[in-house]
Formats: C-alpha cells, structure tokens, sequence
C-alpha cells in the first residue's frame, strides 16, 4: 500500500463502503479544504451543482469559498449504493449565510476510486431548503466530525 492510498481501497464490500462514507463526512465536517483535497486524485474530476472542474488545488479552493459563506456548516452522508470502485451516497447538511438565514441542503453524490483509494471523479447534485433555525435537526456542539452516537439521515427522518 503507498503512503498516499486511503483505505479501504477498492473493491469494496458493504461494511467496506460505509467506512469510506463515514470518512469522507468526517473530514468535510472537520471544514479543512486541504487536507479535504489530498483524498481526491492529483487530476479528480467534479461536478458539483453548475460548477465543474478538476484536480487538487480546485477542489481545495472550491471548498475555501464554499465553508466561508456557508456557515456552521454539518453534514450527514449516508451510503446509498455501491460497486467494486463506486459508491453513491445521499447527504444532507445545515448551514447558514451571513445574514443568518438558515438552509437545510439535499444532495447525491455519485463517487468514482481509483486502485488507491482516492476519489477520481465526483458526481454532486444537491437542493437548499430555507429552514427556521428551530427546525433545525444537526446541533451537535462544537461544529466537527458528528459524534458516534448522533442520529444518520435515516434515523433523523431525512
């Protein structure tokens, strides 16, 4: 295995699968654009809402503007489905603007890995929702990776 491989590596088996899912939302909660960037290929692909683009350093400075306007940002992912090298996941995460407008944001992802484990290609389409901050359902304390015993997508009702 190289130093820069993310297991598990593919093909991937069912507990496998939500391992990777589970990574992948604790290092987006974690909202550090690069070391979020270096799970992905030097040249990964993407295509996130209107916005496409590839490699690194657009993946890193995607995610700088994005966690700069959206603001106590978490998120939930869930597997959705899987192959040997292809995961699809639903996933829902809260945030608000600068204002204070709050959103709950939809979304799937459809992920694509290389024999190393890193994502080459990454498929999002994703829905905001306007929410009072009452209804608000992602409140665990201190921003970060959503601790073990908080609730999924599926127990939340999402």
């Amino acid at each position: 295995m190289s130093d820069d491989s993310r297991p598990p590596l593919p093909p991937f088996s069912r507990e496998e699968a939500v391992i990777k899912v589970r990574r992948a939302e604790d290092a987006w909660n974690g909202r550090n654009p690069a070391a979020v960037a270096l799970a992905y290929t030097e040249d990964s692909a993407w295509r996130n809402r209107a916005e496409i683009f590839r490699g690194r350093e657009a993946i890193a400075a995607f995610l700088t503007r994005k966690w700069a306007r959206e603001l106590d940002y978490r998120l939930i992912k869930e597997l959705w489905a899987f192959t040997d090298s292809r995961i699809a996941v639903r996933f829902a995460y809260e945030w608000h603007d600068d204002s204070g407008f709050w959103y709950r944001s939809y979304g799937n992802e459809n992920w694509e890995f290389d024999a190393r484990g890193l994502m080459a290609r990454r498929h999002a389409s994703i829905n905001d929702l306007p929410i009072d901050a009452a209804d608000r359902l992602f409140k665990w304390p201190g921003g970060g990776p959503r601790p073990p015993d908080y609730p999924g997508l599926s127990e939340l009702g999402l």
